[in-house]
């Protein structure tokens, strides 16, 4: 193939630039995306080989070489990896991530640290190369091409690049930097082993560099031994030296890992720049056999809620890389977790199919499932530990367990609403996620409340854990159907995430406490309310009699039904429904996705103590008053009345 010219996808140039001028405030991770792209390469290669040895060629050790060449101002990383085709280096060099593009775009904030991260999430690392480089040349062939079906790549990092065949023996691919005038202290051994040693050290390929050694400058004038000296210099030595550690991580002794260390390791795999939340190491003996190193991270990726995106974690085999993004070894719900999972059982050339099937790979997915949810469960218990501002109460405590004060409530806010689809997805493991699940209420803004909590405050007559569902805070505080609780102090969770009308319906009782929420079924506080109330309420119902009959009919194709609450204090006019019925709210949610949600008749109960409540019977305007009580109850749950217009008209009439 001859030279072709062809022009970058259209929104490479804007990513180009940005990556060049601002993405990075770290301009060294470069070489952390370039070596795990090389290394990503070569677990390519080696499961390929499983089925085509022939694939390795004369070379079946895989490695990763570092090169530089101080007068060329050149860097170059090499694998001996799967390599890539002329068209693989079209398709995988001209276009970002493939299908991620837009989204990654959309993503970016302008804000150096947060827009950093989604390098690696988006697949468009190999780019990060421009921050030191003015032009990148890539050499390439694929495993178990012919030699004259090599590639060379070459861009500056602007509008187009440059595709051409060349003659290559080795299969792999060769990046080289031509590096900028300002990065030049990456073409320096010490800097580069720094670099791995900060960010490479866990990938278990050996990366390699070729020694140098110093070698005395000489004389001038070799007649004169008072005559100026050539200053000396560091030579290559042609012996090539292993600068990481080119061992798995964890299938070395926890004993033997530093913290820092397994916070490296986190972010080679996840390509996140935080650090991780918290982690879990170990090896599982018994009918299956294998190794997890499990981790937590600190902020939720920006594609979390993203259906499409797969997730999982990496599966090995025997310490042969096998699949990136092992979907069965992890439940859906705890999609957020990263890491490795190492198995001596499961064949070498075992597929997604085989994933989904076998047994092994059943027990593996259950054992990660309890070793997270035991992680989350150590975190929220050292999260309510002893007020550690009190003098003396945090000297009972280990440093490690400090240092986890607050942690279970920093990963709640990143991905609480997540681990509430657990609810309905993982029976097995349902009551212990109820333990762990968070809540704002009517005692706290703060979202900290869990059930036991909330237990532990129960008044003296107090049968059921009272909660209500709404769209936003402000809107479950100030809802209608809250104001007899707070007039009696009793405390209501408030939930807000879209997750949590679907979720309760796979929980009706925490501890043998049910679960009752306020906007649903007849108002009956049992214990919590006297004699006197109870015969007030009875009172009131029966005289108001009249007036509810007249309601039902005006408001007929509106309600299922009309009748007399205690649960108002200020307010006239409140909508509920029935204890089996479905809520308004879910019934908005799923209209909103496009799903199809049966029609909702609410109850509207009404406060015969009310003015305006009192103002019906007899009222020359009695229709349109029922209306606006429907339609403004209606409102304060978060609804919009059918007929916005007609409301509107209503109220105009009644105001003049």
């Amino acid at each position: 193939m001859s030279k072709q010219t062809h022009a970058f996808q259209a929104e490479v140039a804007q990513l180009l630039h940005l990556v060049t001028h601002s993405l990075y405030s770290n301009p060294e991770i470069f070489l952390r995306e370039l070596i795990s792209n090389a290394s990503d390469a070569c677990d390519k290669l080696r499961f390929e080989a499983l089925n085509n040895t022939a694939l390795y060629e004369d070379a079946p050790e895989l490695q990763v070489r570092l090169a530089f060449d101080t007068a060329a101002k050149t860097l170059t990383i090499t694998d001996n990896g799967v390599g890539m085709t002329a068209q693989e280096a079209i398709d995988h060099l001209g276009t970002i991530a493939k299908s991620g593009t837009k989204d990654f775009m959309s993503k970016l904030s302008g804000d150096q640290k947060s827009d950093a991260q989604l390098i690696g999430q988006f697949g468009v690392g190999f780019y990060s190369g421009f921050i030191v480089a003015e032009k990148i040349t890539v050499e390439t062939r694929r495993a178990g091409a012919q030699a004259e079906e090599g590639v060379r790549w070459i861009s500056g990092g602007t509008g187009d690049f440059e595709v051409e065949t060349l003659t290559r023996a080795e299969r792999g691919t060769s990046v080289i930097l031509h590096l900028r005038e300002d990065a030049l202290q990456y073409a320096n051994s010490w800097k580069l082993k720094e670099i791995v040693g900060k960010y490479a050290d866990h990938i278990s390929l050996p990366i390699l560099m070729e020694q140098e050694e110093w070698q005395d400058g000489e004389l001038i004038d070799p007649n004169d031994e008072k005559g100026g000296r050539q200053p000396g210099a560091m030579v290559k030595t042609g012996e090539w030296e292993t600068i990481n550690k080119a061992s798995a991580l964890w299938t070395r002794p926890k004993k033997d890992i530093t913290a820092d260390q397994y916070a490296d390791f986190y972010k080679q795999i996840s390509r996140d720049f935080e650090a991780p939340l918290t982690w879990t190491h170990n090896r599982v003996e018994g009918s299956t056999e294998y190794t997890q190193l499990l981790y937590i991270p600190s902020k939720a990726p920006q594609d979390l809620w993203n259906r499409d995106k797969k997730a999982g974690i990496k599966l090995y085999v025997k310490r042969v890389f096998i699949m990136d993004e092992a979907e069965a070894l992890m439940p859906s719900y705890l999609r957020f977790v990263k890491g490795v999972v190492d198995s001596a059982d499961l064949p070498l050339n075992v597929s997604r199919e085989l994933l989904q099937e076998s047994r092994d790979v059943k027990a593996i997915r259950e054992g990660n499932t309890r070793r997270v949810l035991s992680m989350l469960e150590d975190l929220a218990k050292h999260d309510k530990a002893p007020d550690a501002g009190a003098e003396g109460v945090t000297d009972v405590l280990s440093d490690e367990d400090k240092a986890k004060l607050g942690q279970y409530t920093q990963f709640y806010a990143e991905f609480g609403a997540v681990l509430k689809e657990g609810l309905g997805e993982d029976f097995g493991n349902r009551e212990r996620l109820s333990k762990l699940l968070r809540f704002a209420s009517t005692a706290s803004d703060t979202v900290g409340v869990g059930f036991a909590d909330y237990k532990a405050r129960m008044k003296e007559g107090q049968d059921a854990i009272y909660y209500i569902t709404a769209d936003t805070l402000a809107a479950a505080k100030n809802s209608p159907q809250l104001e007899v609780f707070k007039k009696k102090g009793i405390e209501v969770l408030l939930m807000t995430d879209r997750v949590d009308e679907w979720a309760l319906n796979f929980v009706h009782e925490f501890d043998g406490t049910p679960l009752q929420s306020v906007a649903k079924g007849a108002f009956d506080l049992g214990k919590l309310q006297d004699e006197e109330e109870k015969k007030a309420a009875e009172t009131a119902a029966e005289s108001f009699k009249p007036v509810l009959a007249k309601l039902k009919e005006a408001l007929k194709d509106k309600a299922e039904d009309v009748r007399v609450t205690s649960r108002l204090v200020d307010s006239p006019a409140c909508l509920v429904v029935t204890d089996d019925g479905m809520s308004m709210q879910l019934a908005r949610m799923l209209k909103q996705a496009g799903q199809q949600a049966p029609e909702v008749k609410p109850v509207l109960e009404v406060n015969p103590e009310h003015a305006l409540v009192k103002k019906l019977d007899g009222s020359v305007h009695f229709h349109d008053l029922a209306h606006i009580l429907f339609d403004q109850a209606l409102l304060a749950e978060g609804g919009l009345p059918d007929d916005p217009a007609a409301y509107v008209k209503r109220v105009n009439a009644l105001l003049s």
